[in-house]
């Protein structure tokens, strides 16, 4: 199964916070090293890590050409209609170089713990849909009325949009069970599961269950890009290059994002597993 997405690579980067500028060195070189993507997990109830929003910012500052993104971003303790402004606010900062990535949420006592309100999982998938419609309604200043909506969780009256985001910034979905799959076919603009919390077929499961609510929904399943959170999954580059290229043709992966804090392995991806996969690609496909 492949969705015929151009191969895109990035970097999964631990946003700890005992050295502040490793982060910022290691998104560095993964743009240095010709990926496309640097991303961080949100995890705003860990004090080890730096402030997801804040890093990236930081992070769009330091770089000219990389993109940005959450992977994936905690929604439980993030209001949409303010993740909507920041949003925005740092896809004109960085000139059209944000996505955003978000998910339902899961360490309940955490987020409890800070002041979030803990949801039952099906609460949770009911409360993120909200946020998605909610973010799109807010960067739609094409429709001058304020925004309203009265949802179950989430809820604005006479919200101001804007601003308008630099480009049309996609949402990738972190999801693994059957309604968050669905969630994605019917809002998504992309699947970022991680292939570690996932069995044998999983992401043949995910595919199918996607492709169906997005069918259902009146939308082309090739829409969405698959996105994959993956380690170094051999040890050497052409074979890594050889396991993803085969995850390409056979799950419709389009973009592999590594987890690592090792440069070298930045650089091994972004300098010679990455240019291996797309020709490998290029060739099954011609």
């Amino acid at each position: 199964m492949d969705y015929g997405h151009p191969l895109e690579f990035g970097a999964f980067i631990t946003p700890a916070a005992a050295d502040p500028s490793i982060p910022v060195l290691l998104s560095r070189v993964a743009e240095e090293a010709g990926l496309d993507l640097v991303t961080f997990q949100d995890h705003p109830y860990q004090p080890a890590f730096l402030d997801t929003w804040t890093l990236m910012s930081f992070v769009a500052a330091r770089t000219a050409r990389i993109r940005i993104a959450p992977n994936v971003l905690n929604v439980p303790l993030r209001p949409p209609a303010v993740v909507a402004r920041a949003a925005a606010s740092l896809d004109l900062l960085s000139n059209g170089r944000f996505e955003l990535g978000l998910g339902a949420g899961g360490f309940w006592d955490a987020i409890a713990a800070m002041g979030g309100t803990r949801l039952t999982p099906g609460q949770s998938v009911t409360a993120l849909e909200e946020a998605i419609g909610l973010i799109r309604e807010l960067w739609n200043t094409d429709e001058r009325r304020g925004a309203f909506t009265d949802g179950v969780h989430h809820s604005v009256h006479g919200a101001k949009r804007g601003p308008r985001p630099a480009h049309r910034i996609p949402l990738h979905i972190g999801a693994y069970k059957p309604r968050m799959l669905a969630l994605t076919g019917r809002t998504g603009d992309g699947w970022l599961p991680s292939l570690g919390y996932m069995k044998p077929g999983d992401l043949g499961r995910g595919n199918a269950a996607i492709d169906e609510a997005a069918a259902a929904a009146g939308r082309d399943p090739g829409e969405i890009r698959r996105l994959l959170n993956v380690g170094r999954l051999a040890p050497d580059p052409g074979a890594f290059a050889e396991r993803l290229a085969t995850l390409a043709r056979n799950d419709g992966i389009g973009t592999f994002i590594l987890a690592a804090d090792d440069p070298n392995l930045l650089r091994e991806f972004g300098e010679e597993v990455a240019p291996a996969v797309r020709a490998l690609v290029a060739r099954e496909r011609a």
